[in-house]
């Protein structure tokens, strides 16, 4: 990792998670390191559970956990910390959970990767090169509307239709191998080009969410803290966009009513199974954080406490 670069919302993050020296943690998300090491940083005698689906990701974590016997590193998606835990005898043990979701810079800065419209390479977008199908051949096989769902309901993009009809239309002529050959496709359908964005920046989104099933992890990820933390046990997730920040929002704010009564009942407070509290307001990169890093912009930080 370069030492000069620190992940979003650093300092903030490591607070919010209160970590002990002698306790359990897992990073869901390594990247390329930089959460992972401020946890280990304040760690004497507890240890520190890393998940990542990018190989180059593992590969750079396992070199630190080759110098510290208190982290290890688990290749493969944040889903897998309910058998993780069960396995190390974590299982309702856990002091803290850090969830960074989204797409690290590293990933982004990479052409071969495919993530970005910004640098011409192989239309890749998965986080783990090693299983599932690429955007390429995600492209390749999916019905014009099952792609017009996925530009609209994951990338948030209003001309979803116009977008996808003119990407099948394409793929007749020729495959689409490139990001810059989708870009152009996209940019030529795209009727209205918002200031300062490029028009590929939604479908884009919506794409690489479908091909990874970021949501329906997050999702499956989330249910499973409720397992994992201990009481006091804190819950950190920090979102990039709408969609991945109100599942967040929903999920905590789902675990800290409780369990569904209809009206009128005589309900007391420890009947209702509360198993979060909210901690504190969300938590956004500050105005110096922001002026090294312009991808903190988006960043939103949720906590919880398990009851």
């Amino acid at each position: 990792m370069d030492k000069a670069h620190k992940p979003v919302l650093y300092h903030e993050a490591t607070e919010a998670l209160n970590v002990t020296k002698d306790g359990y943690y897992f990073d869901a998300t390594y990247g390329r390191g930089g959460h992972t090491r401020a946890i280990l940083e304040c760690l004497s005698e507890g240890r520190l559970i890393a998940f990542d689906k990018d190989l180059e990701a593992v590969s750079d974590a396992s070199a630190l956990a080759s110098e510290n016997k208190q982290f290890q590193i688990e290749h493969g998606s944040f889903t897998r910390m309910l058998d993780v835990a069960t396995r190390e005898n974590l299982v309702g043990r856990v002091d803290g959970i850090l969830m960074d979701l989204g797409v690290s810079s590293p990933q982004l800065d990479d052409a071969e990767r495919g993530f970005s419209f910004m640098r011409d390479g192989p239309l890749d977008m998965r986080m783990d090169t090693s299983t599932g199908l690429s955007a390429q051949q995600w492209l390749e096989r999916v019905s014009q509307t099952d792609l017009q769902d996925v530009l609209k309901r994951y990338g948030e993009e209003r001309y979803a239709k116009r977008i996808a009809r003119a990407i099948v239309e394409a793929r007749l002529d020729t495959t689409i191998k490139t990001t810059k050959q989708l870009a152009e496709i996209i940019a030529k359908a795209h009727p209205r080009w918002e200031k300062g964005k490029n028009p590929a920046t939604r479908s884009f989104q919506g794409i690489r969410i479908a091909v990874n099933g970021e949501l329906e992890e997050l999702e499956q990820a989330l249910e499973q803290s409720i397992a994992l933390l201990k009481p006091g046990g804190r819950l950190v997730v920090i979102s990039f966009h709408s969609l991945e920040d109100g599942i967040v929002k929903r999920f905590i704010q789902k675990k800290v009513k409780g369990d569904d009564y209809p009206d009128g009942l005589p309900i007391t407070a420890d009947m209702l199974n509360q198993t979060l509290k909210k901690v504190g307001k969300t938590v956004k990169a500050t105005r110096e954080e922001l002026d090294q890093n312009p991808r903190a912009r988006s960043a939103i930080m949720r906590i919880a406490q398990r009851c």
